[in-house]
């Protein structure tokens, strides 16, 4: 009897504190060194070597709640109110001339359509995702099948379900890369996540974290000049979860910013409001999106690619 309720003081504390994303380990720190937004500012201009294609792995449809924090000011005066809206999953693929083919994020599985309690996704969150929404495009199979070489690495923005979806085809040996805390920072809404992202992560590459310093012009929390050649940028974001993470690409085509879920939505972007129902840190979000529109308005050429929508 008195193991049975230690047990339930157990899962009280659990249920008050939350807990982490994943028990998956950390592995050593990610590749790349601490850099600054001035120097990233100096050399957003230039032309670079990155080869960048975004692809809408899956169309889908969430709850606009989720999407935008529907209490803004800026939403309340344009009367937004909770809809289903069309948004899209995406993988980006980044190529190096160096260090080969990389995915910024995963876009989605067959495997986790087809099957969502194999690929460890349980009823409940079946219901709450509406899985059954999702509509593939191309696959991550069918990504990495149109690969020049092998895949070198997942840069994750974040790890919710959909930015890991496509891990069931993500070879075993591949390296995986996240923010700062965001395997490892508690909170209660991870509880409905964790099993699913453990599963999908069984067997895989225990993940590797920018080694994110103070931005000492202080633009943004942290930048991570990935390849250290200059290319890459990893920018550090959190609030829509605690390890968020953006990154500007210097392509052949001209730079180009992958917001992750700092911004969902192109209404959010224009109007500088944050995610809604899923947000972590509404605060500290909407001042790193607003980070990011900065960058945008100081240089205007960059090309601004949302979370989920064009």
């Amino acid at each position: 009897m008195k193991t049975k309720y230690l047990l339930l003081a157990f899962y009280c504390v659990m249920l008050l504190q939350g807990c982490s994303a994943t028990s998956h380990p950390l592995g050593k720190p990610a590749i790349g060194r601490a850099s600054s937004s001035a120097e990233m500012e100096r050399l957003i201009d230039q032309p670079g070597p990155i080869q960048l294609e975004t692809i809408n792995s899956a169309d889908w449809s969430v709850s606009l709640s989720g999407l935008l924090n529907l209490d803004s000011p800026a939403a309340k005066e344009a009367d937004l109110r909770d809809r289903d809206e069309p948004i899209q999953i995406y993988a980006h693929v980044l190529k190096h001339p160096r260090f080969g083919n990389f995915l910024v994020d995963t876009g989605v599985s067959q495997k986790l359509v087809d099957n969502p309690g194999q690929a460890g996704v349980n009823w409940m969150i079946q219901k709450a995702m509406h899985i059954e929404r999702m509509h593939i495009n191309k696959s991550t199979a069918a990504i990495l099948q149109g690969l020049d070489g092998k895949l070198s690495g997942v840069f994750f923005t974040h790890l919710h379900l959909d930015h890991v979806s496509g891990l069931p085809d993500i070879p075993d040996d591949v390296p995986l890369y996240i923010g700062s805390s965001e395997s490892t920072a508690t909170s209660f809404k991870n509880m409905f996540v964790r099993g699913a992202n453990d599963q999908m992560l069984e067997g895989k590459q225990p993940l590797q974290e920018w080694h994110f310093q103070p931005d000492p012009q202080g633009k943004f929390e942290g930048i991570v000049d990935v390849f250290e050649d200059g290319s890459v940028f990893a920018i550090q974001v959190p609030g829509h979860t605690a390890g968020s993470t953006a990154f500007l690409l210097r392509t052949t085509r001209g730079p180009v910013l992958l917001t992750g879920d700092a911004c969902h939505t192109r209404w959010g972007w224009e109007h500088t409001v944050e995610p809604g129902d899923f947000t972590d840190n509404h605060a500290r979000n909407l001042l790193n999106l607003q980070r990011l529109k900065n960058l945008v308005a100081a240089h205007p050429q960059i090309e601004v690619r949302l979370g989920h929508q064009h």
